[in-house]
């Protein structure tokens, strides 16, 4: 019986650097050499697969929408040739390009695991060994036909995650949703639904760079701050904002939002806290968000958000309609009431 192929995309990141003179740094080849140095990859209960090393290597933290689209683009030509799909990405914007991918990625019938590692796989006490041998082995066995992020035994849905710690090997979180996967002694199967079709039904929506503020409330925060990150080009603003979607009831920053708001801005409000949901409704602060044109982002990651938005201003969507479909479920980043 043939084996399942996978195809593993290194866009970079900590996994494949080498130690230099002036730190870990990403060379091109290491990756692979180290790969083919371990004879568990190469197990007979392992798929097979290839490596494809992007050129340049890309650190994480220089992720940008271009770099989505090369990654988006790269799993379309390939996609009729491959059972499923590994991106191995740097930890700091990884929960970026796995939301990102799971709204340019329509149709998928199979698997689309973004991971990565905190340590190096060169190096002693390496997590990149466990992660890659996991996504690698789960995508091939158990395909989840998803854009997902795999890390620390736990596969996630890709915009359900956010980066949850700095430096441990449990680095992500899904606080809003269960975990897909469970890769413990036994692997179990949780909110995750297995595909049986391998039909090419992949679509692959372009993204464009787009204008999008991010603000953080705190006490104390100045309209003119607001006011300044609202100005032209700016076609989105994300609020965070206290608990369940409150504000001052500041009228000048209110002011300053229906402003915006008639101009045409897509105001939208995610909470502050790690776990929970925006109601508006539930106080007077948050309601008069709603009034002044905010919107809710229910219970969506900063990441999901961010990248929806970015998705949904680069179609020829009118702004009530995006402001309608920021809203709605589109592909299981939001819990709707």
């Amino acid at each position: 019986m043939k084996k399942p192929s996978i195809y593993v995309a290194y866009t970079g990141g900590t996994i494949g650097m080498q130690k230099t003179d002036n730190g870990f740094a990403p060379v091109p080849g290491f990756l692979t050499d180290c790969v083919k140095a371990m004879p568990e990859f190469f197990h007979q209960e392992m798929p097979d697969f290839v490596i494809h090393e992007y050129c340049p290597l890309i650190d994480s933290s220089n992720m940008a929408p271009t770099d989505w689209q090369m990654i988006a683009d790269d799993i379309k030509a390939n996609y009729d040739k491959y059972d499923g799909f590994v991106i191995l990405h740097g930890t700091d914007t990884m929960a970026f390009t796995a939301s990102a991918l799971s709204f340019m990625l329509q149709g998928l019938t199979k698997p689309v695991i973004v991971t990565g590692s905190q340590i190096p796989l060169a190096q002693l006490r390496s997590d990149g060994q466990t992660n890659l041998l996991n996504a690698l082995y789960i995508a091939a066995n158990y395909p989840v036909a998803e854009v997902c992020l795999f890390f620390n035994n736990k596969l996630f849905r890709g915009n359900r995650t956010t980066k949850a710690h700095a430096d441990g090997f449990d680095a992500f979180a899904s606080p809003n949703f269960p975990i897909l996967l469970e890769a413990g002694i036994k692997i179990r199967l949780k909110a995750g639904r297995i595909s049986d079709s391998k039909a090419n039904t992949l679509t692959v929506n372009k993204i464009s760079p787009q204008p999008i503020g991010v603000v953080t409330l705190y006490p104390g925060i100045t309209t003119e701050i607001i006011d300044n990150i609202l100005q032209q080009p700016v076609k989105a603003l994300i609020l965070l904002t206290y608990g369940v979607g409150n504000a001052p009831q500041n009228p000048e920053l209110l002011e300053c939002l229906r402003r915006a708001n008639e101009r045409g801005i897509i105001l939208v409000n995610l909470t502050q806290c790690l776990q929970g949901k925006v109601n508006m409704g539930g106080y007077a602060t948050g309601n008069a968000l709603a009034k002044a044109g905010v919107i809710s982002g229910f219970d969506m990651t900063t990441e999901a958000a961010l990248s929806k938005l970015h998705y949904l201003l680069s179609t020829e969507l009118s702004v009530s309609d995006i402001r309608v479909q920021m809203q709605q479920d589109l592909c299981g980043e939001l819990t709707e009431d």
